[in-house]
């Protein structure tokens, strides 16, 4: 330390005494009474002569950096900048400056988040005291910056992985409420920065103890609802027409112009989260990924979305046992691999990205996580830009934080070397001006080899290490080395060695850069004595060899593993090593695509008038069927210069794609959203999973369309999604365009809960006839709800303009999801599946739709079908039933397996369905059974998961058989479809082959090299961090959803 020429005398010591001052010290305490002397914050800190880094993009060799009262004063070559009065100068000669990172995503000072324990009774509304809203999720009344209480040891850690300010928020509920932009200091007064910066969201309940809601759709609809709840409420409370005041709902409009932050999660939570945004007119919000949105970087660039990356990448497993190596799946593999390259390849994509210490347990590790995603291909200037102007400017304070210029706070990290090299410390860390040191700006290297002169003895002493971790052992001869305690404080070092005589204590000074060590100590026998030590010339040439690129054999060994395995699976037709598509078991590494294909002499069911067609052709081309027949002349069809791809159909059978009318696969946290009778305002294609492998699987036996139900915890459930097994997609591309909505209606015992235990007495209905008693109670409240809309558009004609434009035009009636939903099924714009078994209930049900004036559309499960089923035909819905499944309940007793062919001979359009990830595969057996037990024509019987669920789903136009100008949903059978033996060789959707016999025995084949490359590869990187640092592997257990699934996977 200098200080200034310029200083007076009488000002000298005082100054000695002075550190930098805080930030806004000169303000902040004109409020508070002054205890002690004033400080007036007079004196600045000058960091002279060292390589400033201003931004990513300029770098100034010799530069200066000036702190005065919190703030950046000055910035530029040492040559030219100056402070005029009083300074502190610190020589940082070798040092780099950088601005101080900024965390988007922390909850430094806040709260700790509470479980919500277990409770065996339900709760059903909030129990938070004063004018809130319903649910206790829903909490945008949370204020960061009111609950800020910072420790002091969390803070210090914060400053010490180098961040100088960090958004902070309350990580509870799905609306979390204001986050505020905090510095990492020990006084909330100095640390708020910005007290309301941004407004967070997530898909997660958190502490909530309500029921609601349980899954990821009924989040999703909760935090829709809330939208358009506080859009309302905007419009009503002023004129007092909101029914009361609403806190929640005030403090949810206050926040509308701050940026959004949304807790996501995973790649598809991140594209799910967007999608709700954008419905209420928000872009580019700022999204938490935990770490694999390099799955799909390209989608999510195309979102406009801006990402905080974690670096808490995942530890390896102990592949030593081949047995237990096995439980690991491919994608955890693959993701060990891949992690580091998250933030390259989002911004390869074109995605702005931001460093997050999220997720991570220690801070310490968070430098050396951006450093491998650096090594991992991401540019230093984009990391840099990560670490500081991105996270700064999308929070609006790039006038404040995120580079070193004139006026910032003076938040500034100085380094040793390059910051993104594997050897560079922090060194210094300014926040608002106060100083945190963390190393010797110019610390004495030790390492070495050292003669030690003792008393005319000669001790050889090895030092190894780094500044505040020396290790030092002495050499007694050729196969002995003895620890030795050595600590350096400043230049005093101090050892001992320790003697067959007894220990040798000595102390002393280091000079000329540690070559020389002398002083004095005390011999064995207690004499006081001096010693000196030389170092050794040969040791700094031998460390220099050491720290030469020869580091690289550490890495080299995976990579040698590697190559044998790749080697030996050279005939391997594919390379799984990067991203597939879809991030799981059988995924490619190309995205699919259409084909043109001209299928021969093939066996045709074309499950039309047709009927089937022996020796005859099917051509598809843009995902069309083009023609079905004999003899097709494929150049009189197809554009000019496609050559179709030809498959032999001799011995084959050819179909429409099966269609399962009832599953509940591909969906992700929870298939029930059963707390209240009825929610209908919750939506299954918010939850859909792209990479539930049961798809594959279904695809291997034909099946390329299903609809994904809503459980049957309530009497009206949630709306459905029918989606086109189109392997590889996005989740909202896997959603039908050509579907109409549905939903999911349930009775039986599923929906009563009155068999669920005395703690689940709270919810109406107990019984069937309550059951009857919600059916009415909704649909007249959605009667009212639609001729409350007309009568506001009636009042819109006859208001005046002016009072409309002043907002004292009529108040619009409050957007409800719910009776919106059933408003739909009132007029015909939406359609009903009911989950069924009773006769007594089926036909309560269809008296309930008769006297209401709607249809219901398809009764699902229907096992006593058959003792309804002319009243079924009269009232036109039809049927959804099991073949022969039963005997799972009482209330299925009444189970035949004629059920199917008593209802498809009276009329009602009948499909036989799975409501199971197993049986789903052979669907095409559960149609023969439709043959076997009442004789139902071949072909009918097939239709029963062609065609006719096709009818039931209001697609039979565009799929469910085989006829030109329908979707090329196509499956090639080895014998007879019917059969047990036959098998699906390929199957098509829209043209695309996702299944194909052939390509799954190469994908088969490359899986077990991929996995192979990957297991040497993290068994080498064990090797080297050692056992303790890896994980045990463990079976992830995948749960298979049915109707009765009651999860809450939402916290």
């Amino acid at each position: 330390m200098r200080i200034h020429p310029t200083l007076s005398t009488a000002c000298l010591a005082w100054m000695l005494t002075c550190s930098a001052t805080s930030l806004f010290a000169q303000t902040s305490d004109l409020t508070f009474p002054v205890n002690g002397i004033y400080d007036k914050a007079l004196v600045a800190t000058v960091l002279e002569h060292a390589t400033v880094h201003v931004d990513a993009t300029t770098t100034l060799e010799d530069g200066t950096v000036v702190l005065h009262r919190g703030r950046i004063v000055a910035v530029g070559p040492s040559a030219t900048t100056r402070f005029d009065g009083p300074s502190m100068i610190l020589d940082m000669t070798g040092l780099h400056v950088y601005p101080s990172f900024v965390d988007v995503h922390s909850a430094f000072g806040t709260p700790e988040v509470q479980s919500a324990g277990w409770s065996r009774m339900p709760q059903d509304l909030s129990d938070k005291k004063g004018a809130y809203g319903w649910n206790e999720a829903v909490r945008p009344e949370t204020s960061a910056a009111a609950v800020f209480d910072p420790s002091a040891e969390t803070a210090k850690s914060i400053r010490e992985a180098g961040f100088g300010a960090v958004l902070t928020h309350v990580q509870d509920g799905v609306v979390r409420g204001t986050g505020a932009v905090v510095l990492p200091l020990d006084d909330p007064r100095e640390a708020l920065l910005s007290p309301s910066a941004s407004f967070h969201m997530s898909f997660r309940k958190g502490s909530s103890s309500q029921n609601y809601p349980s899954s990821l759709m009924g989040a999703t609809a909760l935090l829709r609802q809330t939208h358009l709840d506080a859009a309302w409420y905007a419009q009503a409370a002023p004129q007092s027409a909101a029914g009361g005041t609403n806190l929640s709902l005030e403090a949810f409009v206050a926040s509308g112009d701050l940026p959004r932050v949304f807790s996501a999660g995973g790649w598809k939570d991140v594209l799910r989260a967007d999608a709700v945004l954008k419905e209420f007119g928000i872009e580019r919000a700022i999204m938490l990924g935990n770490g694999d949105a390099y799955r799909r970087a390209e989608a999510i660039a195309e979102t406009g979305l801006r990402m905080a990356v974690p670096v808490n990448f995942p530890k390896g497993y102990d592949v030593a046992d081949p047995h237990l190596a096995r439980m690991i799946g491919l994608d955890e593999l693959k993701h060990w691999e891949l992690a580091p390259s998250n933030a390259s390849r989002l911004h390869q994509a074109g995605v702005p990205i931001a460093f997050t210490a999220h997720g991570l347990k220690d801070l310490g590790a968070f430098l050396d996580g951006v450093r491998k995603a650096v090594a991992a291909g991401l540019p230093e200037k984009e990391a840099l830009r990560a670490l500081t102007s991105n996270p700064a400017s999308w929070l609006g304070l790039e006038d404040d934080l995120g580079s070193l210029r004139e006026g910032h706070v003076a938040n500034v990290l100085v380094t040793d070397g390059p910051l993104f090299e594997t050897s560079t410390h922090l060194v210094e860390h300014y926040v608002g001006g106060n100083a945190t040191p963390m190393r010797d700006r110019h610390p004495l290297g030790l390492a070495g080899s050292y003669n030690v002169n003792v008393d005319d003895s000669v001790y050889v002493v090895n030092v190894e290490g780094d500044p505040g971790k020396w290790k030092a052992t002495w050499k007694v001869n050729d196969s002995t080395e003895v620890k030795v305690p050595l600590t350096l404080d400043n230049r005093t070092v101090v050892f001992r060695l320790s003697t067959e005589e007894g220990p040798i204590r000595l102390t002393g000074n280091v000079w000329m850069e540690s070559r020389i060590w002398e002083g004095s100590g005390q011999t064995a026998t207690g004499e006081w004595t001096d010693w000196s030590a030389i170092r050794n010339a040969a040791s700094a040439d031998v460390k220099a060899i050491e720290e030469e690129p020869l580091a690289d054999d550490s890495e080299s060994a995976p990579e040698a593993a590697v190559d044998e395995v790749q080697d030996g699976s050279s005939d391997a037709d594919m390379d799984l090593s990067g991203v597939v598509y879809p991030f799981t078991a059988y995924g490619l590494p190309e995205r699919l695509t259409e084909e043109t294909v001209w299928i021969r002499n093939a066996t045709v069911w074309t499950c039309e008038e047709e009927g089937i067609l022996e020796n005859s052709d099917v051509l598809f081309h843009n995902g069309t069927l083009l023609a079905v027949g004999p003899n097709l002349n494929p150049k009189g069809l197809l554009p000019e210069g496609v050559t179709p791809l030809e498959i032999d159909g001799r011995g084959k059978h050819v179909t429409p794609g099966v269609i399962d009318e009832h599953t509940h696969i591909a969906v992700d946290r929870g298939v029930n959203e059963g707390t209240q009778a009825s929610s209908a305002e919750v939506w299954i294609g918010h939850a859909v999973n792209s990479e539930d492998v049961n798809m594959y699987r279904q695809l291997s036996g034909g099946v390329t369309c299903a609809q994904i139900l809503h459980g049957s915890a309530n009497p009206i459930g949630g709306q459905s999604a029918i989606i086109k097994f189109r392997w590889g997609a996005e989740p909202q591309d896997l959603l039908y365009e050509e579907a109409v909505p549905f939903i999911k209606f349930a009775l039986g015992e599923n929906v009563k809960q009155s068999n669920w235990g005395d703690g689940y007495r709270s919810r109406f209905p107990q019984t069937r006839m309550g059951v009857e008693q919600v059916y009415y109670d909704h649909f007249i409240r959605a009667r009212e709800y639609g001729q409350a809309q007309l009568e506001h558009r009636a009042a819109l004609r006859t208001a005046k303009r002016k009072d409309i434009r002043e907002g004292r035009g009529p108040v619009a009636p409050r957007m409800d999801l719910e009776l919106e939903t059933l408003l739909q099924i009132l007029n015909e714009e939406r359609f009903v599946t009911c989950h069924s078994y009773r006769q007594d209930e089926i036909n309560m049900l269809m008296h309930v739709a008769d006297s209401l004036g709607f249809r219901l559309n398809t009764f699902t499960h229907i096992l006593e079908g058959y003792k309804v089923a002319d009243k079924m035909a009269e009232h036109g819905a039809g049927g959804s039933s099991f073949s022969d499944w039963w005997a799972y309940k009482y209330e299925v007793k009444d189970a035949i397996p004629y059920n199917g062919a008593v209802l498809h001979n009276q009329g009602v359009v009948t499909a036989f369905n799975s409501d199971d990830a197993e049986m789903a595969r052979r669907l095409n057996q559960e149609a023969a059974k439709a043959f076997k037990y009442g004789r139902v024509p071949e072909e009918e019987a097939l239709k029963f998961v062609t065609l006719n669920p096709a009818k039931l789903l209001h697609i039979d136009h565009k799929t469910g058989s085989l006829k030109a100008g329908k979707d090329a949903d196509v499956v090639v059978w080895s014998d007879h479809p019917l059969s047990i033996n036959a098998k699906a060789e390929q199957t098509f959707v829209e043209g695309v082959r996702c299944f194909d016999v052939d390509r799954d025995l190469a994908l088969r084949k490359a899986m077990r090299t991929e996995r192979a490359r990957l297991t040497a590869k993290m068994y080498n990187a064990g090797q080297s961090s050692g056992v303790g640092a890896l994980k045990r592997p463990s079976e992830r257990i995948q749960s298979h959803y049915h109707c009765d699934t009651l999860t809450d996977e939402n916290r």
